[in-house]
């Protein structure tokens, strides 16, 4: 019987002393070691690449002036002409007609006025001697001024039928190279319908369709370094000669006209260029790509309190996705500490340690 209690009294004491182990507080959990960066403004250079065209600084659709049937075209697209050169040619049958008719009217009017001016004359005389009447001299002087002014209307008329009969050919008026063809002989041309598409010899600019939100930002090198596409060792220097105050509804872009340096190596038309431009940004934030995180699907990075030494996830807005880096537009404060390593364990209201000394 004193077997059996000494045992149940050891059973009694070995509880009791398991419960005065349990009773003990436990040790917390260790901070986890991080790797921080202090938050400082600075200014932010950033090169952007894009592939324009290169197009001539004059480009325009020729055409007749005059309606007709064209009988000859003797210019092709891609091909460079002379200022006098021939395009193309209409049926001039109608405007020869024209122009036989108005020299013909001239001739009649030259007549009459030669007419009219002798009766003037003679008319004249006879009122200086008294055989003729004030009537008929005032008669004479209206018949001579109304075929002066047929004779002025008659030549007006052979000058334009001239011009008519000259407007059945189609002429470069500029040196330059055709880029479209729209008619092919034996069709009917009306006058002002696009014949075809010229480009003229002179400056040359490349075209880029850019995003407008670039020009938020300040260019911080002069120039837009210009390289062909297919063969990319022939450059060109270029500056920025235009930018169109209309968005595209389509692409939301803006189209940028940039003049390329005429001493440069000649870039054929309708060739694909790159063309390479520096903007700053200023008073941004710069961060490695390891600071990343999440919250409620948005940008987050985690920010440490330095009198707790607690981290806390706070929302950014990001301006620039770059290589192994980002560029913050809003979000931190000047001084704050960002963790940059180690944020993958990490938890609302975590104690860290933070291992690079020099970042607090």
């Amino acid at each position: 019987m004193s077997v059996r209690l000494g045992s149940a009294a050891f059973v009694l004491l070995a509880l009791a002393l398991a419960g005065c182990g349990d009773s003990r507080p436990r040790s917390e959990r260790p901070p986890l070691n991080v790797l921080a960066q202090k938050v400082a403004l600075q200014s932010y250079e950033r090169s952007v690449t894009l592939t324009g065209v290169v197009r001539a600084r004059v480009q325009t659709e020729l055409s007749f002036r005059v309606s007709g049937r064209v009988i000859e075209r003797s210019a092709d697209v891609g091909q460079h002409v002379d200022a006098n050169k021939i395009l193309a040619r209409l049926d001039p049958s109608e405007q020869q007609a024209d122009l036989d008719a108005a020299k013909a009217a001239l001739t009649g009017a030259e007549a009459t006025m030669r007419q009219t001016a002798a009766t003037f004359a003679r008319q004249k005389a006879l009122l200086v001697n008294g055989f003729t009447t004030k009537a008929s001299y005032d008669l004479a002087d209206r018949e001579q001024l109304a075929a002066a002014g047929s004779l002025d209307a008659a030549k007006a008329q052979l000058a334009t039928a001239r011009d008519a009969l000259s407007y059945t050919e189609l002429r470069a008026g500029h040196p330059g190279i055709v880029t479209a063809r729209n008619i092919e002989v034996g069709q009917v041309a009306q006058a002002a319908e696009s014949a075809f598409g010229f480009a003229e010899d002179g400056p040359r600019d490349a075209v880029f369709n850019v995003f407008e939100s670039i020009f938020a930002q300040r260019q911080s090198r002069k120039g837009i370094e210009l390289a062909l596409v297919a063969d990319p060792k022939v450059t060109a220097p270029g500056k920025i000669r235009e930018v169109s105050p209309v968005v595209d509804e389509k692409t939301g872009t803006v189209q940028v006209k940039v003049e390329i340096d005429p001493n440069a190596p000649e870039m054929p038309l309708g060739a694909a260029v790159t063309g390479r431009g520096y903007w700053r940004l200023e008073n941004v934030v710069i961060l490695p790509w390891t600071a990343m995180s999440e919250k409620d699907g948005h940008p987050a990075v985690w920010v440490v309190d330095p009198a707790t030494q607690t981290v806390t996830l706070r929302p950014i807005v990001i301006a620039i996705f770059e290589k192994e880096k980002f560029v913050l537009r809003e979000g931190l404060q000047t001084g704050e500490l960002v963790v940059t390593e180690g944020d993958k364990f990490l938890r609302e209201g975590q104690t860290v340690f933070v291992q690079n000394p020099e970042a607090s």
